[in-house]
């Protein structure tokens, strides 16, 4: 548009005075720093004038709020409009050529912190904010977040044509200008939209984002809303309604999740606000499409040229929006009749003309698949889309469906197409697929069965009599449409036409078995025809079982006898037998009393079995699944035949038989209830199972393999024959980590947004993985930070971590504690004294292993830690407490292994200022020496502490002895007692770690075949401890000598002759002296 001066370029009002004034006004009123705030333009429409009858005793208020734009944070908002205002808004719009010259317009009333400068430099962050990598998308999140508060935020997303054309610029929208907006400013913001000069994606991106922001999740949408969008589409031209029916569509689906009760109620009223309109909206369009597509065939046999196509697109593309829309105004703006019991109107009024509609786009599928690929497309797109709503219909209302001008013509119609397909719909698989969804969900709707019994007593028509008696209504038109004749032939079409393996499966198996097993394994039955046809027949069998069973059977026969186990040749004989096996397998136990599975398996199948023609896989991989369904029909006598048929599949080539192979073998041991049945031949699928897992490339297959090789893990007598292939597979494990850390390492950020929901799981599988590693990879090294982050928030996961702790420890060694040692050191000085009992006794033997890995450093780093042991060992304590007293001898003992490996250390420290200060802060009195208070401590906890507990305390105790201190003489003969005790009682029973070590060869070799992990080198560990190394009768002669030249021989004798003489002996004979 031209504009005639530079002051008209500026507004861009020079027609409309008014407007001009007004707006002027606003921005100069900014300028001065009138406005609500920084950043703040209001610009409001002047107080209409009172008319000459109005009332002037109450405030004035007008019909409608007028329109205000707020530009707070760069974010135009737009209360509810009247008429004149539309009328001003409209030609607001109309005096810039975008609307982003609209926005740079009202961005002039402020600084413009943001230009055409920043655009570089913005969309690199937009796309950084979309990167799966945690490192670039966090900042750029955090930059973004900086930058929306500057103006000229908006303006540089909408700069670039391209970039709004981008999918990307709905999610930035809703992240940048969607999640601060305040309750009810932006309702109109969606009439707004449809008249921006947008085009084709940009507008639909638009309109989805409106419609998320519509219904953001702490915003109530008022119904007025609505009306204001139905009184727009009455007089929109066809591209802006489609616009607004997509704003619409969008926001009721949003709306429609919402499961408060006052959020139903809104729901509801608009529903009853809306209906009428779109469902008429909806037939008018149906009248206008149907005879456009009827000229459209005729024009292309006359070679009559063909206009305004993309007109009836964008009418066909309202037309589906619209059937949405109602679709979510029947389901979810009427409460469930399964609950209220109560008719709901619309079901009886839509889905008539809804199936009429079907029925009249049918015929198009085919013709105008050659002719207009467009339309042909929409054709399929729609009469999918309305078997869809027809079956939301059904679960949602099943009562209302249930009525005789509903479902009868729909199961009828379904029916037909199912059985006897017109050639061209026969191909429209998706089609097939929701016909076949919506009998077998009225079939299974358990609504439509006979209610039994009565309330006693109870007077006038009841809920459950009003459902009992449209049940019965429904089972009578039931019966009529599926006659026994009926229902026969749906079984035989079942499983003669949709059962059958097609060319192109066969074609899939053959290019790739592995893939072709799970798509036919765990494909979602309502996703493939194939699937689907075996879900409905599963369904017709459980509510005819009586009548069917003899046809199943006989078609079984049948299949069996026109295939021999002897033909190899890919006939329609064989694909029949196969699909007949496949109808058995599902109806196991409903067959079990027509079919004696003793001799069918003895007889055909054995002799199939016996075939290793590769054409005998398709008849393989279902003898092999119905092993695994009729596990309850092999009898005992039976089992390991059976078993050996499946360990003799598992030897094949073909990875579709094999996996199918692997379930049913895992289903057999697991359902015996005595392992030995198999005994004998489980050993042999050990080999076969590792040879698999290292051929099949799937996730599935792997997991697959996995559950079988834990089930024979359970189920072998002895698991060391076939350790070898555990520890090579074991040892394999790394190659995993390329994947599996760089998950793990966003997972336990504890500043993920998803820190809540997988935290616990991922510092779980940390665990697993330190645990399980063979050595102490860097990529693992460097995620020992994170677990600092972890418990600096709270202790949920101490357990845990300290475990993780000890894998560190042991697996990393000396490069561990180079690396992280301060953060070690942090970690466990937060957790002693600030953890209950229980978190306490997990983590000290953490420590223990630190100082037994790390004698000489351990000490030093942990200093502070060693310092509130010294004050739990030497406190009082409640005795009587078993868990105190077990945490009191567990410090006591850390303690005296310090003294041993490390004795200038602990001496030192115990003499120390800062100790002593904490003592008498935690009020812990120590009249002599911190040291002598200690032996006090080890001497108390002898009777509580495990044998190489007490074997510490005598070391330690006999270091003692070497003190020039008076005191120790006073002491000698306690001292003497309890190492006298310890030395004759010896060592009793081991603990499962310190029983282990004796299995354990020296630290520098590695036993052939041992995997050198966490146990392993923990139990390296514990047998080279040197606690367990050292001859404590040795120390204590060595040392009694040391004693008796520091105080003179007299003074020494004098205390030993303080011991009891029975004891004396005791010591002598523990010494070897006598």
């Amino acid at each position: 548009m031209k504009f005639h001066s530079a002051r008209e370029r500026t507004t861009g009002f020079s027609r409309t005075p008014f407007l001009d004034r007004s707006f002027e006004a606003a921005i100069n009123q900014s300028e001065r720093g009138e406005g609500k705030g920084k950043g703040f333009t209001a610009i409001k429409k002047p107080p209409l004038r009172r008319s000459s009858h109005t009332d002037h005793s109450k405030p004035f208020v007008t019909s409608r709020p007028p329109i205000f734009f707020v530009f707070g944070e760069n974010r135009l908002l737009v209360e509810r409009v009247d008429l004149q205002w539309r009328m001003h808004l409209l030609f607001l719009l109309q005096s810039f050529d975008s609307w982003i010259e609209l926005l740079v317009y009202f961005e002039r009333g402020m600084a413009m912190s943001l230009s055409a400068a920043d655009l570089p430099t913005i969309y690199n962050l937009i796309a950084n904010s979309l990167s799966q990598d945690v490192s670039m998308r966090k900042p750029a999140e955090d930059a973004l977040s900086q930058s929306e508060s500057r103006p000229g935020f908006c303006s540089c997303l909408m700069r670039n044509k391209q970039w709004g054309e981008d999918i990307s610029k709905a999610k930035v929208i809703v992240t940048y200008a969607g999640r601060e907006l305040s309750d009810g400013l932006v309702s109109v913001l969606s009439i707004l939209l449809y008249l921006l000069p947008l085009g084709r994606d940009s507008g639909v991106h638009a309109c989805l984002c409106v419609g998320l922001v519509d219904s953001y999740p702490d915003r109530t949408v008022r119904p007025e809303f609505f009306s204001i969008l139905a009184q727009m589409l009455q007089s929109a031209d066809i591209l802006s309604s489609h616009r607004i029916l997509l704003v619409l569509y969008r926001t009721l689906k949003e709306l429609s999740t919402k499961r408060l009760t006052s959020d139903q109620k809104n729901f509801a009223e608009i529903s009853s606000l809306l209906f009428e309109f779109c469902w008429h909206l909806w037939q008018k369009d149906v009248q206008m499409i149907l005879p456009a597509f009827g000229a459209l065939t005729q024009r292309f046999s006359s070679n009559a040229p063909v206009d305004h196509h993309e007109d009836l697109y964008l009418i066909c593309e309202r037309w589906l929006l619209c059937l949405k829309v109602v679709r979510q105004l029947v389901v979810s703006g009427f409460q469930s009749d399964a609950k209220a019991v109560q008719e709901v109107r619309p079901v009886k009024e839509v889905c008539p003309v809804l199936l009429s509609a079907i029925q009249s786009f049918l015929p198009y599928y085919s013709s105008l698949q050659e002719l207009h690929p467009k339309f042909w497309d929409f054709t399929r797109r729609a009469c999918t889309k309305i078997l869809k709503v027809l079956v939301a219909v059904q679960n949602r209302h099943p009562y209302s469906f249930g009525d005789k001008c509903v479902l009868p013509p729909v199961v009828d119609f379904c029916l037909n197409k199912i059985i006897s397909p017109e050639p061209e719909i026969a191909t429209f698989e998706q089609f097939m697929i929701h016909c076949m969804v919506m009998v077998k969900i009225i079939l299974e709707c358990k609504e439509y069965k006979n209610i039994t019994g009565r309330v006693i007593n109870e007077n006038g028509v009841t809920k459950e009599q009003v459902k009992k008696t449209i049940s019965g209504v429904v089972v009578d038109m039931l019966k009529s449409l599926l006659p026994v004749e009926r229902v026969v032939l749906l079984c035989n079409i079942l499983i003669r036409r949709y059962f059958v393996l097609t060319a192109s499966d066969l074609d899939d198996w053959h290019q790739n078995p592995e893939s072709f097993h799970h798509e036919q394994d765990m494909v979602q039955w309502t996703e493939k025809l194939r699937p689907c046809a075996e879900a409905l027949f599963i369904v017709l069998f459980e509510n005819y079982t009586q009548l069917l069973c003899p046809v199943v059977v006989s078609i079984l026969h049948e299949a069996m006898n026109g295939c021999p186990p002897s033909e190899t040749t890919i006939t329609p004989g064989m694909l029949l037998k196969d699909a007949a096996y496949g109808a058995v397998r599902y109806v196991s136990y409903e067959l079990s009393s027509h079919l004696n599975f003793k001799d069918w398996f003895n007889g055909a199948l054995s002799h199939e079995l016996m075939n290793d023609h590769p054409n005998m896989c398709i008849i393989h991989r279902k003898i092999a699944l119905i092993l695994g369904l009729w596990i309850t029909e092999i009898k005992d006598d039976m089992k390991k035949t059976v078993c050996c048929a499946l360990i003799k599949l598992l030897q094949g080539k073909d990875l579709a038989v094999r996996l199918a192979t692997c379930r049913s073998l895992s289903s057999l041991i697991e359902y015996s209830n005595n392992g030995q049945d198999y005994a004998d031949v489980l050993s042999a699928c050990w080999g076969l199972c590792f040879k698999l897992l290292h051929e099949v490339q799937e996730f599935d297959s792997k997991v697959q393999l996995l559950n079988l090789i834990s089930v024979l893990i359970e189920h072998v007598n002895e698991i060391l024959p076939f350790a070898n292939e555990l520890v090579e597979f074991f040892q394999k494990s790394p190659i995993c980590y390329g994947t599996l850390l760089p998950i793990l390492r966003s997972n336990i950020d504890v500043h993920s947004p998803d820190e809540l929901n997988l935290l616990e799981d991922s510092v779980l599988l940390w665990e697993a993985t330190v645990a399980n590693a063979p050595a102490m990879a860097p990529q693992l090294l460097g995620l020992f930070p994170c677990l600092v982050d972890i418990m600096e928030r709270n202790f949920d996961h101490l357990e845990v971590a300290v475990r993780i702790i000890e894998s560190y420890i042991i697996l990393g060694g000396t490069d561990f504690l180079n690396m992280h040692a301060s953060s070690l050191a942090k970690l466990l000085d937060a957790i002693v004294g600030n953890v209950n009992d229980r978190g306490l006794k997990s983590t000290l033997p953490v420590i223990e292993i630190l100082l037994q890995c790390f004698p000489r450093e351990a000490p030093q780093l942990i200093s502070s830690t060693i310092q509130k042991l010294i004050i739990i060992s030497i406190s009082g304590g409640d005795d009587r407490d078993p868990s105190k007293t077990d945490i009191k001898a567990y410090s006591a003992a850390i303690l005296a292994r310090v003294l041993v490996i490390n004795t200038d250390y602990l001496a030192h420290l115990a003499s120390e200022q800062s100790l002593l200060l904490a003592l008498q802060q935690a009020g812990v009195a120590v009249d002599d020496n911190v040291l002598l208070s200690l032996v006090n401590a080890w001497l108390e906890m002898m009777d509580n502490a495990t044998d190489i507990q007490r074997k510490a305390y005598g070391l330690a105790l006999a270091l003692i002895l070497t003190l020039r201190l008076p005191q120790v003489l006073d002491i000698l003969d306690q001292i003497l007692c309890a190492c006298t005790t310890v030395m004759l009682g010896g060592v009793g029973e081991l603990n499962d770690e310190e029983s282990s070590c004796d299995d354990v060869v020296s630290p520098g070799s590695h036993r052939k075949g041992i995997v050198p992990n966490k146990d392993f080198r923990k139990r390296q560990v514990l047998a080279s401890d040197p606690i367990k190394q050292l001859s404590l009768e040795t120390v204590v002669r060595e040392n009694l000598q040391i004693c008796a030249n520091l105080h003179g021989e007299s003074s020494f004798n004098v205390a030993v002759s303080r011991m009891h003489p029975s004891a004396f002996a005791q010591l002598q004979q523990a010494l070897k002296m006598v």
